[in-house]
């Protein structure tokens, strides 16, 4: 069952279990109890024992809640009044040594019936390894607690973002996207070597690649999606793709229809900021019945190709038309492999701009455009 009166987590730079639940805050403690009553100290007592939780189990698991549940000795459990939980960030040995490491969290909950959910956006984050320890406490007259030992220590990972979470960035990233502009190609920069391979190695095809991890951290596309990067928008006032990219000098341009029509499914996969004013919005595009198709249909939010807010197919007196929005850059995700007899590869007359680069870029967790209250 969920638990409505779960404390709020408290943070504490000390790292042995045992002094961070002694130092536990009065006040922390108070806003478990259902009564209210006031405890004349903080003191923590270890004498009487406690059965300590063994065989955890953590199920239910979402981006930002798990639900656990544990077995214990029968013996004095009619005198646990709650349970102190202590949830860390698993360390990453690949972590800047300079940062500041994540503070644990600690948490504080009425022993209720199990198994229990543990819920907060503010302390879990999406696609997050996490180690979880538990305790039993006995809160006495005097507003002591007796407490078990620890339990074994557990570890478990986060899920990604559910259609759910997308649907409400698709939402936010609707009330920004602009007037739509007409297009009629899609475009993909890359470096010569990048096209020379593709001809040589490849049998003159593009092909899809595993996405990278820029984006919302609990996007379910990147490290698990293959497909190829494009572009569509265009400059307002001239209406065709801008000459400048930071991908590379060589740009393989595409009638639109080759990619998009209404043998295609499309999908609305992410929408974030770097530190800036614009922002971008994932789409993918998927032949339909494709195992691109299949990966998305489970995953992300389909949009109807003749009417969404970022990228529309429509027919109008027998000819396809293809619109983008303008206040965003897309970004366009096509789940097969692309013949590079079906388009052109030319040298572009613009600039290189490597600053524009989205390549693992992370999202800016603070902008409250782009965000929804899950982790980040």
């Amino acid at each position: 069952m969920e638990v409505p009166r779960l404390g709020h987590s408290i943070s504490s730079p000390t790292s042995p279990c045992e002094d961070m639940i002694k130092n536990l805050s009065l006040e922390a403690i108070q806003l478990c109890d259902r009564e209210g009553n006031k405890s004349q100290d903080s003191g923590i007592a270890e004498m009487e024992e406690l059965p300590v939780p063994h065989n955890i189990k953590i199920n239910n698991i979402t981006c930002d809640s798990f639900k656990i549940c544990w077995d214990m000795d029968p013996k004095s459990k009619e005198r646990i009044t709650h349970y102190f939980i202590d949830l860390n960030k698993k360390e990453n040995k690949n972590s800047n040594k300079f940062k500041h490491k994540d503070v644990p969290t600690k948490l504080v909950a009425k022993a209720v019936p199990l198994p229990m959910t543990v819920r907060g956006h503010w302390f879990l984050s999406p696609r997050t390894e996490y180690t979880v320890a538990v305790q039993t406490a006995s809160k006495q007259s005097d507003g002591d607690y007796v407490v078990s030992e620890w339990s074994e220590i557990i570890e478990f990972c986060t899920a990604d973002y559910s259609t759910v979470h997308l649907t409400q960035l698709l939402e936010k990233a609707e009330v920004i996207s602009g007037r739509m502009l007409k297009f009629s190609v899609f475009y993909r920069n890359q470096h010569k070597e990048y096209f020379d391979k593709a001809r040589e190695d490849q049998n003159n095809k593009m092909l899809p690649s595993v996405k990278d991890n820029s984006g919302s951290h609990g996007s379910p596309i990147s490290g698990k999606l293959e497909g190829i990067f494009f572009s569509c928008n265009t400059e307002f006032n001239t209406g065709k793709p801008p000459q400048d990219s930071p991908y590379g000098r060589y740009r393989f341009e595409i009638n639109a229809d080759r990619l998009f029509n209404q043998k295609t499914n499309l999908y609305f996969g992410d929408f974030y900021c770097m530190y800036t004013a614009y922002h971008y919005v994932i789409l993918v595009i998927a032949p339909s019945g494709s195992p691109g198709d299949e990966f998305c249909k489970q995953r992300l939010p389909m949009l109807n190709i003749a009417d969404n807010k970022f990228m529309t197919c429509t027919e109008e007196n027998g000819r396809l038309i293809f619109q983008h929005a303008q206040d965003v850059i897309l970004e366009v995700i096509y789940t097969d492999p692309v013949d590079l007899s079906l388009g052109t590869v030319a040298e572009i007359s613009g600039h290189q701009l490597m600053s524009l680069s989205t390549v693992n870029a992370k999202k800016d967790p603070s902008c409250k455009i782009c965000n929804i209250s899950v982790g980040r």
